[in-house]
């Protein structure tokens, strides 16, 4: 039996992981068009991931603030908050640093102001205006589909076509 081998995993089983908390924000951002509701996706690690605009809240600043910036950050538009959708959590691990990472995203519905996709960030691929039915399908992972249809259902609820999105 190799020793050495033996002792490193035995060092590294004996130190437990770290569980670091962190928090971020997003939005979900609406128009009305001639269609529908359109809403805007991104896309990073080369096309393969589609998700929502989001991330990490700066010093001093608020989880509304943090997610109007990253919206504006990530897909070159600015928009304004209409209505807080609700958060989605998930844990993740940096085999690195050994760390366990419980992350917290607190998602926004928001109406789109002004500004191209085409302005966003070097952090993403891509961002896409997208029929919100085709949104709930496009999007990678499950919590984020989820958060997809609560704002789909909140802006079903408003009143007149479009609701508050108008």
């Amino acid at each position: 039996m190799d020793t050495k081998k033996l002792s490193y995993k035995l060092i590294v089983m004996a130190r437990p992981p770290a569980i670091i908390n962190k928090t971020s924000s997003g939005g979900i951002v609406c128009r009305v068009t001639g269609k529908g509701i359109d809403v805007v996706l991104i896309s990073v690690r080369e096309g393969s991931v589609w998700g929502l605009p989001k991330g990490a809240i700066d010093k001093n600043e608020s989880l509304p603030e943090a997610a109007l910036r990253e919206v504006r950050e990530e897909t070159g538009l600015t928009a304004e908050i209409l209505e807080d959708i609700g958060h989605i959590s998930y844990w993740y691990f940096l085999k690195e640093k050994m760390n366990r990472i419980h992350k917290t995203v607190h998602f926004y519905l928001m109406r789109f102001i002004s500004g191209s996709t085409d302005d966003h960030d070097n952090e993403v691929d891509e961002a896409r205006w997208v029929p919100i039915d085709e949104a709930v399908n496009m999007l990678t992972y499950k919590s984020e589909r989820e958060i997809m249809e609560k704002a789909k259902k909140m802006i079903a609820e408003g009143t007149g076509e479009g609701g508050a999105v108008k």
